[in-house]
């Protein structure tokens, strides 16, 4: 940011930053006839010493997006996808230290999941093995994410996921609630939990004399603790079930100091069936897509300074 105004404008610059948005790129590694798939949309945005070009329209300190560009798919042949963390790492420190005016990349990237068809009926083709090797369906689950931020002497690397969309059929209640004259919705004992999991999590690894965590077996962990604190949590409100969501994480995920969710709860009302001389014993309901009730928290290990944005799509 300039530290003055422009001679006989009384106007400052403040903070900008440029780059190439949604760069995606695909990534095949064959092993033989066993193809493997990295699918990511990556996002490069650059600040430094960019004053003039906003002043004057000088671009001698500017490096062309349509670069960033090609810098995305010149690294993944060069340095290959062994994670999208590892990626945007390459990235970030390459724009820094091979650019003087560059101060700061912040590297985005989406990661989208394949699993290998289940090729049984085509053994022919694939002897000995009931996986096609170099046939793939889309995952329909979650959407992996990571943001790397890199300033020339210090990291900051939030990973997390959206999309990943969570039921309980039981095991959940919501009762005891406040009461006034607008409140119509009666208590539950026993009702459906669901949620489309959104969450960041902040990794301790800031520098590069640390040893980096294993990004792939990170996730993963990290994933699985997710899924089983849900499945296991009798829930008596969403936000408990939050709460021991990222627990879990921080109990068992020595890297990672901060975790912030963003729960929107799919509700589910049971559908009135006594007009039809039906019973309906928790089993047929109406799954309402809005209005949503949406909670959100972060969870942090003692000690640690929240610094993932309140705003998840800001990140």
């Amino acid at each position: 940011m300039a530290d003055h105004p422009r001679p006989g404008r009384p106007v400052l610059l403040g903070q900008n930053q440029y780059g190439k948005a949604e760069n995606r790129v695909v990534k095949i590694t064959r092993h033989g006839a066993t193809h493997h798939i990295k699918d990511l949309n990556v996002s490069v945005a650059l600040s430094g010493d960019m004053d003039e070009v906003h002043y004057s329209g000088s671009n001698a300190n500017v490096l062309p997006t349509d670069t960033t560009k090609n810098t995305v798919y010149a690294f993944a042949k060069e340095h290959g996808i062994e994670s999208a963390e590892q990626f945007g790492i390459h990235l970030a420190r390459h724009f820094v230290t091979s650019q003087e005016p560059i101060r700061k990349a912040r590297i985005r990237v989406e990661e989208y999941a394949w699993e290998r068809i289940d090729a049984s009926g085509a053994a022919s083709r694939h002897p000995g093995t009931d996986d096609a090797k170099h046939s793939f369906v889309r995952k329909g689950q979650e959407t992996r994410l990571t943001q790397i931020t890199y300033d020339g002497s210090s990291w900051e690397v939030v990973s997390g996921l959206k999309d990943l969309v969570v039921m309980n059929s039981t095991d959940s209640e919501f009762w005891g609630f406040v009461k006034d004259k607008y409140t119509t919705l009666p208590e539950a004992h026993d009702r459906i939990l669901a949620t489309q999991v959104s969450a960041r999590w902040r990794f301790r690894w800031s520098d590069d004399e640390q040893p980096a965590p294993d990004w792939e077996t990170s996730y993963e962990q990290v994933r699985n603790h997710m899924l089983q604190a849900f499945a296991e949590t009798y829930s008596l409100s969403l936000q408990q079930t939050l709460y021991e969501m990222g627990s879990r994480i921080i109990d068992r995920c020595e890297e990672i100091d901060e975790v912030r969710f963003s729960l929107p709860n799919k509700h589910h009302f049971l559908v009135d069936l006594q007009p039809f001389g039906l019973k309906n014993d928790n089993e047929v309901y109406y799954a309402a897509d809005r209005p949503y009730g949406l909670i959100e928290a972060t969870v942090l290990r003692d000690g640690c300074a929240a610094r993932i944005p309140v705003d998840l799509t800001n990140l």
